[in-house]
């Protein structure tokens, strides 16, 4: 698969929450970094991502927010 994105950061798929259309998919980056990707529940299927897999983590963003903590 060729993609365009720059940022890629490999993890292990650590959490799996299903919905009934949706699902969110959190990926281990480091011990303390957690990212996450929700998509669709035929895209999880189809693509075979379970708990425990080794995923890269491809981040685009069109807009970049700041919080103040």
């Amino acid at each position: 698969m060729i993609a365009g994105a720059r940022n890629r950061i490999k993890g292990t798929v650590f959490e799996i929450k299903r919905g009934t259309v949706m699902c969110e998919v959190k990926v281990k980056v480091t011990d303390e970094v957690m990212m996450a990707s929700v998509m669709t529940l035929e895209s999880l299927d189809e693509m075979g991502i379970k708990e425990g897999d080794t995923v890269t983590v491809i981040a685009k963003a069109v807009n970049v927010l700041l919080v103040k903590e």
